[in-house]
């Protein structure tokens, strides 16, 4: 078995440079000269490892035909305008998905702003106005059940009858990604589900990597330190989904640092929950660093990544039992970190 939080770095997808990708918002952002391109679209909730093999493949295809490789992806998600009532909590923020597109290798991202207007466009409007008059698109690259266009009424049949009249080639792939050990696929679903069941290590294995709540850290209530546990708390306006309420081992990663600086990625106990043992009221997430009491992070940005579920969130009958725990919970969180190399 792996251990908890890995693989970190996309799974079994091919490594790839780094590169900082265009980011387009809307497509008269996109340059005149661009030239060919690959394409592939989707909402990439989560960047997963099912969505890292078509965009590894969208990479790779453009680089034999030098063309430019871009991802095409939707704010908001699609069922948030068209049924509010059963829109899914997102995993990633928009900015965190565009990040998690640029560690694949693409060229650039292009957002299109999703409308109900834009949801009446017939799958020939779509990939006319967007595939071939904006991105002069050589080949798109798409999972077999893709669908587009008004009521979803476009599928894979419907683009290699439009690449045929408009010049490129479709590239639909089987089902992305053997999944778990179990045979379950990658999903955003199945992710989003693990995540709000607090299993990280799940939602790790889906991820390629352990799932990240990006904010700055800003006071709280000064309990942690009095009780020998100072605590670097979230702002309210972070970003990613929360993890259930509860206990975790993890990392907290300084963004404003150099990624060479050692004291970038910390050993982190991490809390979710309200602090019942003190009545509280909002929910908070929060990081201990381990065996850290020197460290003045106000108002720096950081990532938390959750690692491994510990225990759900309690209410203590006294501060004495909570300090127990505590130091139990940074003991076990010790244990599990030390058997991990932060990327």
């Amino acid at each position: 078995m792996t251990a908890p939080g890995t693989p970190r770095d996309g799974g079994d997808a091919p490594a790839t440079t780094v590169v900082a990708v265009q980011r387009w918002y809307g497509l008269d952002d996109i340059p005149a000269d661009l030239g060919r391109t690959v394409v592939t679209l989707g909402n990439f909730d989560g960047v997963h490892r099912g969505h890292r093999e078509v965009l590894t493949r969208v990479v790779r295809e453009a680089a034999e035909r030098g063309a430019v490789p871009v991802a095409v992806t939707f704010e908001p998600h699609p069922i948030a305008v068209l049924y509010p009532d059963r829109a899914p909590a997102a995993v990633m923020s928009l900015e965190q998905r565009l990040d998690a597109l640029e560690s694949v290798g693409l060229g650039a991202a292009l957002v299109i702003e999703f409308t109900r207007e834009f949801a009446q466009q017939t799958p020939e409007e779509f990939v006319r106005g967007t595939f071939v008059d904006a991105l002069d698109a050589c080949a798109v690259v798409v999972g077999k059940d893709t669908r587009f266009g008004v009521r979803n009424s476009g599928d894979v049949d419907t683009l290699r009858e439009l690449g045929a009249v408009h010049g490129f080639e479709v590239i639909a792939l089987d089902d992305i990604g053997e999944g778990d050990d179990q045979g379950t696929r990658w999903s955003s679903t199945r992710l989003r589900a693990e995540l709000l069941a607090g299993d990280v290590w799940h939602a790790a294995q889906i991820l390629g990597r352990p799932h990240r709540v990006t904010g700055t850290v800003v006071h709280g209530d000064h309990r942690g330190r009095e009780l020998g546990y100072p605590t670097a708390n979230l702002s309210q306006d972070h970003e990613g989904l929360v993890p259930a309420d509860g206990v975790y081992a993890g990392w907290l990663v300084r963004l404003d640092l150099d990624p060479a600086d050692l004291d970038r990625t910390l050993p982190a106990a991490i809390s979710v929950g309200s602090n019942p043992t003190f009545d509280g009221a909002q929910r908070r997430v929060e990081a201990y660093v381990l065996d850290r009491t020197d460290l003045d992070l106000y108002g720096e940005r950081v990532v938390v990544e959750f690692v491994s579920h510990l225990r759900p969130t309690l209410r203590f009958e006294s501060i004495d039992a909570l300090v127990e725990q505590m130091a139990q919970d940074v003991a076990r969180c010790r244990e599990i970190l030390s058997a991990i190399v932060p990327s």
